[in-house]
């Protein structure tokens, strides 16, 4: 069941990534070639390039499961913080508590104990999650007092023992339904 669930969800992503190609090459085969050159789209920004991000390059990144990051936190160091890293390559003895934080904060963003804190997202979450619930509440009552007819009269007591009583004179499904488990004689449900 599972595996039909899978292949048809498959099914249906491929059908959507190959009609939205047909889209987008029917797309551009209407703007034309003029419309998708290079000097057109940089006169459409009105600026030069701007300078993207290289991804293939490593990046800083605070995680438990990799402690240490593939570059440092500060990757543009001020005067104060070269001249602390050349005092790093003598005897850290020499350091002082505050120089070694500052080291520490150079490399890192933030220590385990810091990562590990709790957060209060929870909260926010929770929060939200109590309104919509309170919102689909107080949705549900103004549609029952402002969308919603009455009660039908067929779903009181007297009527169903008047739908009962009627469908027991017709013997509906005498072998083994409904009338089957009335005893005509007694006038009483059978035991």
């Amino acid at each position: 069941m599972c595996v039909y669930w899978i292949y048809g969800h498959f099914m249906a992503i491929l059908l959507s990534v190959i009609s939205f190609r047909m889209l987008a090459s029917r797309a551009f085969s209407l703007l034309g070639k003029r419309a998708i050159s290079t000097s057109v789209c940089l006169r459409a920004h009105g600026h030069g390039v701007v300078k993207t991000e290289d991804f293939s390059l490593p990046s800083y990144v605070d995680r438990r499961d990799i402690p240490l990051p593939d570059v440092a936190y500060t990757k543009a160091l001020s005067s104060g913080q070269k001249a602390l890293k050349e005092k790093e390559k003598a005897s850290w003895s020499a350091l002082s508590l505050e120089d070694k934080v500052e080291l520490y904060r150079i490399k890192f963003h933030e220590s385990f104990a810091e990562m590990n804190r709790a957060s209060s997202e929870w909260k926010t979450i929770v929060g939200g999650i109590l309104f919509f619930i309170g919102l689909s509440g107080f949705i549900v009552i103004w549609q029952r007092l402002y969308v919603f007819g009455p009660i039908p009269h067929t779903f009181s007591d007297e009527w169903k023992a008047m739908q009962t009583q009627r469908m027991l004179d017709m013997r509906v499904n005498p072998i083994q339904g409904f009338s089957a488990k009335w005893d005509y004689e007694k006038k009483e449900w059978k035991k």
